[in-house]
């Protein structure tokens, strides 16, 4: 079997990262699975926990969810990574919390952002079995990261503050090195 090869990211100012994203009908098609596989080569490729299609010039309602400790997220649960199609929050908690998110359309910069603590999910897997799961703290957090993708949303976009902005230099000194 020949390696997956990974997908070019693209970084933030690029239009497709504002567009709301496009259904997918058909996720047997061979163009689906295959994206999907380029979206898990990439994701771990880059360190990341999850990545959504439009983050890969493709605007569809598509995103994995891939947590694992990394160098980027070094304390992150180890997960599986899930394809998770036409995805959709259909509850969630009152609880809000805070947590630093970056994002690979947005090398060198970590937000703290507010999302919910709590969240049920429904999506299609890659077979076409519609699941719903209850997904809570930082796997619901890449959820609701991943799924704004989709809506044309980042994260900066969720941010209350300028002030709750590091690079990811500080970040990594602050927050991972010498946590409080």
């Amino acid at each position: 079997m020949s390696e997956i090869e990974t997908l070019p990211i693209v970084q933030l100012g690029d239009r497709i990262l504002r567009q709301k994203a496009s259904a997918i009908e058909n996720i047997h098609d061979e163009r689906i699975q295959k994206l999907i596989d380029g979206l898990i080569a990439t994701v771990k490729k880059a360190n990341g926990v999850g990545i959504a299609a439009p983050q890969v010039a493709e605007s569809l309602r598509l995103f994995i969810v891939a947590s694992r400790p990394n160098p980027r997220y070094p304390n992150a649960p180890d997960m599986e990574p899930t394809a998770m199609i036409n995805p959709k929050i259909i509850a969630h908690s009152a609880e809000v919390v805070k947590g630093w998110e970056g994002c690979l359309c947005v090398p060198g910069i970590r937000g703290f952002v507010p999302r919910y603590q709590a969240i049920e999910v429904e999506y299609m897997d890659r077979n076409g079995k519609l699941q719903k799961q209850e997904l809570t703290d930082f796997v619901a957090r890449i959820f609701q990261h991943e799924s704004d993708h989709l809506d044309g949303i980042v994260f900066l976009d969720r941010l209350e503050s300028t002030l709750d902005i590091m690079t990811e230099q500080e970040y990594q000194k602050q927050i991972i090195l010498n946590p409080q």
